[in-house]
């Protein structure tokens, strides 16, 4: 599966070494080192995938991804430093897909990105290809597309695989650690992911998120999806 990625990474040492990895697997890599670079690059010509630093001089990924997700819906990996809790958290907040802890194995990386890009083009979605409907919320799997009354919602990759796995398993409660381990393919990862795509996810599709009706909360246990019809 092969694809055109464009890798947003300062350290030259690092930026080769993760290139060298995803290009043995068939994939188009273009490199560049600065958050301007980046965006230029990305709104010119949108790459399948973008797997971007945090740490960038002058604009941070941070404020890359959130202003690439404001024209595209591209799938974002995160490059993060130390594994804070509150980069990644934070990373996820403005959109990003995944993230990988630096120090990191660069096949790792190549198996996420591999993870994220089978969903982004909907290999394996967890519903197939039919309809999911709610009230006024339509998910067409297929075309990976979602709307709300007459408003079309744009999603994360992420976003909407756990979107159409609680919506296809209705009333059912899920801990974070299962979704974890059927969204995301992850036997083990830090459970603020799945509070963070929750919360992004009730931002988009309740009426009022402070007290959601189709998402809801399992205390002691993590969240179910209540159909409105």
């Amino acid at each position: 599966m092969s694809a055109r990625i464009l890798l947003v990474e300062h350290d030259p040492t690092v930026a080769e070494v993760v290139a060298g990895y995803l290009e043995r697997d068939g994939h188009l890599v273009e490199c560049v080192r600065d958050g301007a670079g980046a965006l230029s690059s990305a709104l010119a010509g949108p790459p399948d995938l973008l797997v971007l630093d945090l740490m960038l001089p002058e604009t941070d990924g941070l404020q890359i991804c959130r202003r690439l997700r404001e024209h595209r819906p591209i799938p974002v990996i995160m490059l993060t430093t130390l594994g804070e809790e509150i980069d990644r958290v934070a990373g996820l907040e403005v959109g990003a897909d995944d993230y990988v802890v630096k120090p990191f194995s660069p096949r790792e990386l190549a198996l996420r990105v591999q993870s994220v890009l089978r969903r982004a083009r909907g290999v394996s979605a967890p519903t197939g290809t039919g309809v999911l409907r709610d009230g006024d919320l339509t998910v067409d799997v297929g075309a990976h597309r979602v709307r709300l009354a007459e408003t079309e919602i744009t999603l994360t990759v992420r976003e909407f695989d756990l979107l159409t796995y609680l919506m296809d398993n209705p009333r059912q409660a899920f801990s974070r650690s299962a979704l974890l381990e059927q969204v995301w393919g992850w036997s083990f990862g830090d459970s603020s992911t799945v509070t963070v795509h929750v919360r992004r996810l009730r931002e988009k599709i309740e009426p009022d998120p402070a007290v959601p009706r189709r998402i809801v909360t399992v205390w002691g246990v993590g969240y179910r999806y209540e159909p409105l019809d």
